[in-house]
């Protein structure tokens, strides 16, 4: 979809008027950290102009190049998993949601007996915020974010839904806490996600350290963009392509507003700021996402579903200007940020504390860590053991390298005319059971498996991952109830309060 919008621009403005005159008066008065943790939805390793000069970027791109480049920043295949990682510390397959995401009808959440990260913060004297999408059920208001640890929430619960109206399946998703907002119909998510957060950070109590967490709607399914950024790319003749890209620069504008009132409020020098995606980008032809090099797409176990981009920039970082190899994962952002402002991790959990491999460029403790397990059909699982990783069962598709589009050409052409709710099954569809082993450090693009040249290799991983899979909680899988989620027994808003 291509529509006019409130322009970022405006915000830009506005946040240069925060502080005129002398902007000491606003210095953060804590000494622990603030946190920003932004994440992009469904940003492929090709969408980002660091990767990809053909992307426009230049405030990410400047944040990444001034701070760490994380090379080898590993996400799940889909959100609903990658969000469960960021919340909790633990793996998916120890928490039940190692498949697929969670259904806006589905009786289910992140399991409450795990303690979240914006509720170990609290307990550390930091004020939490967030702004975007949850994803990790709703049914109950324990599951919402104003449940988990969140002192302030403004987004919405569900998954794909339009950007303009803000609705699933024709009901409101958006709200302020518990408040549904039918206020903002008609205006571009991304705007209205980045002016609240900059009213957050304007309204801050600055004796207390904040936590913001940003999972933005973009660049989620159903694509759509503001005519502005759109017409950015006129080089792309490819439409899906041409929208995505859009939807890129018009995140990077965002969060250059962000930066800007972070600088104006004096929160810059004081603020760790961390970005990345949460799985890599959609493959299916009308997305328009893309992870090359890399082998597969999201939903998949190659690298180019679970590799992801990703950064981090602050006065904390201590060697910056460079790209960082070391290996990290999603559950390792919980323990690494909770200590580091004087928390304790559970002894059990699967993430690690890198901090020192991010702000020093330490070698990371982390020596493997697991793709996914998932159980159910089509059963699949991934691990990797220091430079190797295997795959045995279904990788998914597509299980080949995607090329983005031709600038010059059409890959196909598709008008969007307005807000589609639904993604197609183009990536869901399994490859042949299989075996695979590939040496991730001199192959990352996954182009020559190993397996039947070295199978002592395989041997040792497999009885490594049998040996973890004892520890693997059966998959949530429970029967939607539309019935009783209808959101028109809430005023026609997803609600929870119904299971």
């Amino acid at each position: 979809m291509i529509a006019s919008s409130v322009s970022i621009a405006s915000l830009l403005v506005a946040t240069a008027c925060f502080a005129v005159g002398d902007s000491t008066a606003y210095q953060s008065k804590t000494t622990k950290p603030n946190i920003m943790f932004v994440v992009a939805d469904d940003l492929g390793w090709n969408d980002i102009g660091y990767n990809n000069h053909d992307i426009f970027t230049p405030t990410l791109d400047s944040l990444a190049r001034e701070g760490v480049i994380l090379n080898q920043s590993y996400v799940q295949p889909v959100c609903t998993p990658t969000r469960a990682s960021f919340m909790s510390g633990y793996f998916p397959y120890r928490l039940g949601l190692q498949h697929k995401v969670l259904d806006r009808s589905e009786p289910a959440g992140l399991p409450l007996n795990f303690t979240l990260l914006p509720q170990k913060l609290k307990e550390q004297g930091y004020t939490t915020y967030m702004v975007g999408k949850w994803h990790l059920g709703f049914c109950k208001y324990n599951y919402t974010p104003d449940g988990r640890g969140f002192d302030h929430f403004y987004g919405y619960y569900n998954a794909a839904e339009g950007y303009y109206n803000h609705s699933v399946g024709g009901y409101l998703d958006l709200r302020e806490d518990l408040n549904p907002d039918w206020n903002e119909n008609g205006t571009y998510s991304t705007d209205i996600f980045v002016h609240k957060a900059i009213q957050y950070l304007i309204g801050h109590n600055q004796s207390n350290p904040f936590y913001m967490y940003l999972p933005f709607q973009s660049v989620h399914a159903p694509i759509a963009v503001p005519k502005k950024y759109y017409d950015m790319y006129s080089f792309i003749h490819d439409q899906s392509r041409r929208i995505k890209s859009g939807m890129i620069t018009a995140m990077d504008d965002a969060v250059k507003a962000v930066v800007v009132a972070l600088q104006k409020l004096g929160f810059w020098d004081n603020t760790l700021f961390i970005f990345t995606t949460d799985n890599g980008g959609p493959a299916n032809p009308d997305n328009g996402g893309n992870n090359w090099p890399l082998r597969g797409a999201k939903t998949t176990l190659w690298e180019g579903g679970t590799r992801g981009v990703a950064f981090v920039r602050g006065n904390l970082v201590e060697k910056t200007g460079y790209v960082n190899n070391e290996m990290i994962h999603a559950v390792d952002w919980f323990p690494s940020l909770l200590e580091l402002v004087g928390g304790k991790r559970d002894p059990d959990m699967d993430g690690m504390n890198v901090w020192n491999t991010l702000t020093r460029g330490d070698p990371s403790p982390r020596k493997e860590f697991v793709y996914n397990i998932d159980e159910v059909d089509p059963a699949g699982e991934a691990l990797r053991m220091g430079d190797y990783k295997l795959i045995l069962g279904h990788a998914g598709k597509p299980d080949g390298w995607v090329p983005p589009p031709s600038v010059d050409g059409l890959w196909h052409e598709i008008v969007l005319m307005k807000d589609h709710e639904e993604e197609t099954d183009y990536c869901y569809a399994p490859p042949a059971n299989a075996t695979y082993l590939f040496n991730i450090k001199d192959d990352p693009t996954e182009h020559f498996n190993l397996a039947d040249k070295m199978p002592e290799k395989v041997k040792e991983m497999t009885v490594r991952l049998q040996e973890l899979k004892k520890k693997l909680v059966p998959a949530i899988q429970v029967p939607a109830e539309p019935e009783k989620a209808d959101p028109r027994k809430f005023g026609g808003v997803w609600s929870p309060g119904w299971c």
